[in-house]
C-alpha cells in the first residue's frame, strides 16, 4: 500500500490534534463536575446519537458488521473505551505538564507497534523525525528553560497517558490494516464511526459502571457541563475521528504519529489564549521542530 504525505493529508492530520488539545484544556476544566469514565460515557453517548440518523442501518440485525464483531469490538476498546478514559483519567491524576510530556512518546510507539505487530521497518529518517518532534515538544514543556524539566516528576498516574498512548498507536495500525473489513462500512465514514461507537460505548460503560461501583463516580449537572460534552462530542470525537481516519489511510500511521505531537504545542497555545497570554518565542521554535519531525520523517 502506497502512503505518502500530500497538503490534503497534512490538513487531515493536523485537525484533530487542535481538537484533542481543546479537549485537554476542557476536560481540566470540568475535572471537577464530572468524574473521568463517567466523562468519558456521556461524551460517547452523545455522538452515538449524533451519528445514529446518519448510520444507524449498520446496526441492523442483517448488517455485514456482525461477522465483523471481534475487529470492531477491539477497534471501540483501544479508541473509544480506553484512550479517552486514559486520558481523562491521566488529567485527573497527574499535572498537565506530565501528562503531555509522557503522550510525546506517541511517534516513538507508532514506530515500535509497527514494526513489532505489523512488520514495518523503522528508517534512521523516521528515527531522527522522532528525536526533532519530541524536542519541539521538551521545548513547550518547559517553556525554553530546562530546569523546569529537569524538576519533572513521573508518579504512578503517568502510566495512565503511556498505556493510552500504546492504545492510540495501535488503533492507528489497524486502521491502516482493514483485513476482511467490508468495504460498504469501510468506505461510509459515519458507519465505519458508528460501528466503532457501538461497541466503544459498552466498554466505557463498563467502565463507568465500576466508577460508580467502587464510589469513585461523581457527577454535577447544569450548562458548563452541558456546554462541554456538546463541545468534546462534536470536535474532539466525531470530527476528530473522521478527520484522524482519512489522515491515517492517507498518509499512513508512521507519519500520522508525528502529527499528534501538535497536541502539546496547541495545548499551550489554547491555555496562553485562555489566560490572555501572547505567543512565545520558544513556541515559534518548537513549531519549527514539530513540523521538522513530520517533514524529515516523511520524506522517501
Amino acid at each position: 500500500m502506497h502512503m505518502r504525505l500530500t497538503p490534503t493529508s497534512a490538513l487531515l492530520l493536523t485537525l484533530p490534534p487542535l481538537l484533542w488539545a481543546g479537549n485537554a484544556v476542557v476536560g481540566r476544566l470540568i475535572s471537577d463536575l464530572v468524574s473521568p469514565m463517567t466523562l468519558n460515557f456521556l461524551r460517547w453517548v452523545l455522538a452515538f446519537a449524533l451519528l445514529l440518523p446518519l448510520a444507524g442501518k449498520v446496526l441492523r440485525p442483517n448488517s455485514l458488521l456482525w461477522p465483523h464483531w471481534r475487529r470492531f469490538s477491539l477497534l471501540g476498546l483501544l479508541s473509544v473505551g480506553a484512550y479517552n478514559a486514559l486520558l481523562y483519567l491521566a488529567l485527573t491524576t497527574s499535572t498537565p505538564i506530565n501528562v503531555t510530556l509522557v503522550g510525546s512518546s506517541m511517534p516513538v510507539w507508532m514506530l515500535l507497534i509497527g514494526r513489532l505487530f505489523f512488520g514495518v521497518l523503522i528508517s534512521r529518517r523516521q528515527w531522527l523525525g522522532a528525536a526533532l518532534s519530541i524536542s519541539g515538544v521538551m521545548l513547550v514543556l518547559s517553556r525554553g528553560q530546562l530546569e523546569l524539566l529537569l524538576q519533572v516528576h513521573l508518579v504512578p498516574g503517568d502510566l495512565y497517558i503511556l498505556l493510552a498512548s500504546a492504545c492510540w498507536a495501535y488503533y492507528s495500525w489497524m486502521l491502516a490494516h482493514p483485513t476482511t473489513e467490508p468495504q460498504t462500512i469501510r468506505t461510509d465514514w459515519s458507519a465505519f464511526l458508528l460501528a466503532q461507537v457501538a461497541f466503544g460505548l459498552a466498554w466505557s460503560g463498563l467502565f463507568a459502571g465500576s466508577e460508580w461501583a467502587i464510589g469513585q463516580a461523581h457527577i454535577s449537572w447544569g450548562w458548563p457541563l452541558a456546554g462541554a460534552l456538546v463541545f468534546i462530542a462534536v470536535g474532539p470525537a466525531l470530527m476528530a475521528f473522521r478527520a484522524w481516519g482519512a489522515g491515517v489511510a492517507r498518509a499512513g500511521p508512521a507519519a500520522a504519529g508525528f502529527f499528534s505531537n501538535l497536541t502539546p504545542l496547541f495545548t499551550a497555545l489554547l491555555s496562553t489564549a485562555f489566560l490572555g497570554d501572547t505567543p512565545k518565542l520558544y513556541h515559534v521554535l518548537a513549531f519549527i521542530l514539530i513540523v521538522g519531525g513530520i517533514v524529515v520523517s516523511s520524506r522517501r
